[in-house]
C-alpha cells in the first residue's frame, strides 16, 4: 500500500511539473512572438529601402513554406482521422457538433454585420468616384465562371490537378474519399502497408513543421516589419470612412464578443482558450490564409489547447475550408454597400436573401488570400452592379483581409475547442498520437 502511495505521489509530481513547465515554455513563445510583433513594427516604420526589401524577401518564403505544408497537412489530418474513425458514432458526434457550431458562428458574423450596416447607414459615393475605380478592378482574376460552375471546378477529374493547383476544397473532398474507403477496407495487408506509410509521411510533415515553428519569430518579425512599410507608406490609410468601419467594427465585435460570449455558453474560458492558440491568430493576421496558417493551427490546438488529435485534426481542415465568418460579414456588407450605391432597393426581402447568399458563399469560399474579395466581385458581377466600388475597395483590403482571416483562424479555434469540450467524455484519449509540436 505504501508503495503504491508513493507511486502516485511521484506521478502527481511529476504531471504538475510538467503541467508547470508547459505552462512557462507558453509564456515563452508568447514573449518571443509579442517582442517580434514589436520590433518588426519599428524596423518597418523606419522606411529603410534595404531592410524593406529584405524584410519582404523574408515574408515571402515563409508565406510559400506555409502553402507548401498546407495542402498535405490538410489531405493527410482528414485522410488518418476518417480511416480510424470511419462510420463509427464518434465520426458522427463530431462532424455534427462541427457543422452546428459552424453555421451558429457563420450566421451571427453575418448578422452583426448586417445590424451594423443598418446602425451606421454609409452614404452613397459620388459617381465619378466610383467610374474612376473600375480602372482597378482585377477582372482578369474573375473569369466567366457562374457560381455552379464554381462548385462544379470543386470536383476533381484527376488526382494530381488540386494538390498542384492548392484547390483546398477538392484536395477536402479526395481526402475524405480516401479516408472513408481506408475505413471500410478489408484489414489486410495491403491496408496496413498504406497506413503505415501515410502515418509516416504525417509524421514527416510534422516534424517539418515543427522546425518551421522554431523560426517563425525571424517570419512574424518580417511580417510585421512589412505591415508597418505599407502604412508609412499610405497603402492603406484613406479607408471608406463608414463602410470601413462596419466591416472592421463587425470583425472586432465577432471577435471580441460574440465568439468569448459562445465559449462561455460552452463552459470555457475565452481568455485561456485565446492564449492558446495565440500563435495560429498571429500566423494567420499576417499570411492571410487560413488554409496556410492550418499546420500552426493544428499545432497550437494539440500541444496548447491539448484537444484530442481525432477532434482537432477532423474539425480544424473542415473549419479551414467552411467556417468563414469574416468572410460571410465582408459579403453581406460589400454587397449590399454595391447595391446600395448603383440604385438597388434594400428591401426587407432583399437583405434576408443576401444574408443567405452570403452566409452559403462563405462556407462555398476557400481559405486562400483575397478568396473573399473575387467571390464578392462575382456576385456582383453576375448581377450587372458597377464594378468601380470593389476596385476603390482594392487599396484597403489588405488590411481587411488581415482581419477577417485571423477572425476566421479564432473561430476555427473556438469551434474545435467546443468541440473538444461536449465529447470529452466520449472520445477515447489519443494522446500518444504524434503531435505537430514536442
Amino acid at each position: 500500500m505504501s508503495d503504491e502511495h508513493t507511486s502516485n505521489r511521484v506521478d502527481q509530481t511529476t504531471r504538475e511539473a510538467l503541467r508547470k513547465n508547459d505552462s512557462q515554455q507558453q509564456f515563452h513563445q508568447f514573449l518571443i512572438w509579442f517582442i517580434a510583433l514589436i520590433l518588426g513594427a519599428v524596423l518597418g516604420w523606419v522606411g529603410n529601402e534595404f531592410m524593406n526589401d529584405l524584410f519582404n524577401f523574408i515574408a515571402t518564403v515563409f508565406t510559400r513554406l506555409f502553402q507548401f505544408v498546407a495542402v498535405p497537412t490538410i489531405a493527410l489530418a482528414v485522410i488518418t482521422t476518417l480511416s480510424s474513425l470511419g462510420a463509427k458514432k464518434e465520426t458522427r458526434r463530431i462532424f455534427g457538433h462541427a457543422v452546428v457550431y459552424t453555421l451558429l458562428t457563420t450566421c451571427s458574423a453575418a448578422l452583426v454585420g448586417l445590424l451594423l450596416y443598418l446602425w451606421v447607414a454609409p452614404d452613397n459615393l459620388p459617381a465619378n468616384v466610383i467610374g474612376a475605380g473600375t480602372s482597378d478592378v482585377p477582372l482578369q482574376k474573375l473569369g466567366s465562371l457562374s457560381y455552379y460552375e464554381h462548385f462544379i471546378s470543386i470536383v476533381p477529374n484527376n488526382f494530381l490537378a488540386p494538390f498542384l493547383s492548392g484547390n483546398v476544397l477538392s484536395v477536402l473532398m479526395i481526402a475524405a474519399a480516401a479516408g472513408l474507403g481506408l475505413a471500410f477496407m478489408p484489414k489486410t495487408e495491403n491496408r496496413e502497408a498504406l497506413m503505415k506509410g501515410i502515418l509516416g509521411l504525417q509524421e514527416l510533415l510534422f516534424i517539418l513543421i515543427r522546425g518551421l515553428l522554431k523560426v517563425l519569430p525571424i517570419g512574424i518579425l518580417a511580417f510585421s516589419a512589412q505591415l508597418s512599410a505599407q502604412i508609412e507608406a499610405g497603402v492603406i490609410i484613406g479607408a471608406l470612412g463608414k463602410y470601413t468601419m462596419v466591416v472592421l467594427g463587425g470583425n472586432f465585435i465577432q471577435f471580441f464578443l460574440v465568439l468569448p460570449l459562445f465559449l462561455i455558453l460552452r463552459g470555457l474560458n475565452p481568455l485561456q482558450v485565446f492564449r492558446k492558440m495565440s500563435p495560429a491568430v498571429a500566423v494567420a493576421l499576417f499570411t492571410k490564409s487560413s488554409a496556410a496558417t492550418l499546420p500552426v493551427t493544428l499545432a497550437s490546438a494539440e500541444q496548447n489547447l491539448k484537444a484530442n488529435p481525432s477532434v482537432s485534426r477532423f474539425v480544424l481542415p473542415i473549419c479551414t475550408t467552411i467556417n468563414m465568418n469574416g468572410c460571410a460579414a465582408f459579403i453581406l456588407v460589400t454587397s449590399l454597400f454595391v447595391m446600395q450605391n448603383a440604385g438597388f432597393e434594400l428591401t426587407t426581402g432583399t437583405l434576408v436573401t443576401w444574408f443567405f447568399i452570403a452566409v452559403l458563399s462563405a462556407i462555398g469560399n476557400a481559405g486562400v488570400p483575397m478568396g473573399c474579395y473575387f467571390l464578392t466581385l462575382s456576385l456582383m458581377s453576375s448581377i450587372g452592379a458597377p464594378l468601380g466600388l470593389l476596385g476603390i475597395i482594392l487599396p484597403i483590403y489588405t488590411i481587411i483581409d488581415m482581419i477577417e482571416t485571423a477572425e476566421n483562424v479564432w473561430s476555427d479555434s473556438c469551434v474545435c475547442a467546443m468541440t473538444n469540450h461536449d465529447l470529452r467524455n466520449h472520445l477515447k484519449d489519443d494522446s500518444d498520437a504524434p503531435l505537430p509540436i514536442a
